[in-house]
């Protein structure tokens, strides 16, 4: 019997090489099942965020708020779970960037017709 040869992604010591450096095939693997169900869950948002707001129900709003709130939760939790392995990145702000964000959004309210 013939000695196998490293399967592609392997090098001849056994050794895996970097996950970045191998070429993906068409299977999904995590990071893609994890990237569906952020888009999933944003869709879902959008779609509860609609019908909430066009309930005519006082229960049924309650029911779908508590349902969007939920959606929100578990939306962040995957968005944390994808930044922890890396598949979600982002340049972090500076300080002074986030308190100009911070008053401009201030400022918005004041624009608000009902406060």
């Amino acid at each position: 019997m013939k000695n196998p040869q490293p399967q592609q992604g392997q090098q001849a010591g056994g050794q895996a090489q970097s996950q970045l450096s191998k070429i993906k095939g068409p299977e999904m693997n995590d990071r893609d099942r994890i990237n569906d169900v952020l888009a999933m869950e944003k869709y879902m948002m959008l779609a509860y965020n609609v019908a909430s707001n066009e309930a005519s129900n006082d229960a049924l709003y309650r029911v779908q708020m508590n349902i969007l709130s939920d959606i929100h939760q578990c939306q962040r939790d995957v968005f944390n779970l994808m930044h922890a392995k890396g598949w979600y990145k982002f340049d972090n702000a500076d300080q002074q960037n986030v308190a100009k964000a911070a008053q401009k959004f201030t400022n918005y309210q004041t624009q608000f017709p009902y406060r």
